[in-house]
């Protein structure tokens, strides 16, 4: 069954004045969707109010064909959500806490229950852990245990906000793979994050905030389009390492005998000794985030 989020116009102001979201519209279908952006771009207040944890100022929103501020029960049922500073009862057992999640989540049959944790345990790979308190547990088995109670009553919309944000290398990818299995059937997984390459390697589709509003959607290959021509590898002297970190975003540097070997993305390089190459999302990002907005296509 297909699931759907439609976004009309939704705007959030704060009492202090801050205009978090500004006219966001926008149509979310399922599987991995990506939402990026830097700190403070409106990323969490978009995922709040579609949580039903903070009203919007304006807007509507529709999941399924339920709106946001009239079915908000029924909207509860299909959601799972793991929020970035999630935290564990540090007095519960791993299996005792997700235990805990099955209940809140409506599970009342305590043998059915005990088998759906049992089963979310082994399928984030925390089973021989389930004795184990849950604040003892490493960053990595505890954003997998968090992931865990988002999933216990198999929701049909799941979001996750800065998920990777912390972990080691290995578990990020771990992370990022276990979201991209469950993506493969009929869900909606909305992975928000600043980090580049959780977008790159696990969503077909994308929106970038900035400033609260939305700036692209569309899926990462169509941003990385934006680049092309835009990218530069430079090699340079020492004296011209300095100017070019002064002048351009650097993308990388690193030594050589000849001096640097730096990336960056800029339209030209006035005359430095370099050549074009192949941009990924991660040069688009910081292109797009350092041009003129108009240079691009607002959404």
């Amino acid at each position: 069954m297909e699931v759907k989020i439609t976004i009309e116009n939704l705007n959030k102001v704060y009492p202090n004045g801050n205009h978090a979201l500004k006219d966001v519209n926008l149509e979310i279908n399922n599987g991995m969707f990506g939402l990026l952006g830097p700190n403070g771009a409106g990323k969490s207040s978009l995922m709040r109010i579609l949580v039903t944890l903070m009203q919007p100022s304006s807007g509507i929103v529709k999941m399924n064909g339920y709106d946001l501020t009239k079915d908000r029960e029924q909207i509860r049922s299909m959601l799972g959500y793991l929020p970035q500073d999630f935290r564990f009862f540090s007095h519960l057992k791993t299996y005792e806490f997700l235990d805990y999640a099955a209940r809140l989540a409506g599970m009342k049959n305590s043998k059915e229950r005990k088998l759906a944790v049992d089963k979310m345990l082994e399928e984030v790979g925390l089973f021989e852990a389930r004795d184990r308190k849950a604040n003892n547990l490493s960053g990595g088995m505890k954003r997998r245990l968090g992931i865990a109670q988002a999933l216990i009553n198999n929701p049909k919309i799941i979001i996750v906000d800065e998920p990777t944000t912390g972990l080691d290398p290995e578990e990020r990818i771990r992370f990022r793979n276990l979201l991209s299995t469950i993506s493969t059937q009929d869900v909606i997984i909305i992975l928000s994050t600043h980090i580049v390459g959780d977008i790159s390697s696990s969503c077909t589709d994308m929106a970038l905030l900035n400033q609260g509003g939305l700036a692209f959607t569309g899926s990462p290959d169509e941003l990385v389009v934006r680049a092309e021509g835009k990218v530069w590898l430079i090699q340079a002297t020492e004296a011209e390492y300095l100017e070019i970190n002064e002048k351009y975003p650097v993308i990388s540097n690193v030594p050589n005998s000849e001096g640097w070997e730096i990336q960056v993305v800029a339209d030209s390089i006035n005359g430095y000794n370099g050549h074009n190459i192949a941009p990924n999302l991660e040069h688009a990002y910081v292109y797009f985030m350092e041009s003129n907005l108009n240079q691009w296509t607002a959404i």
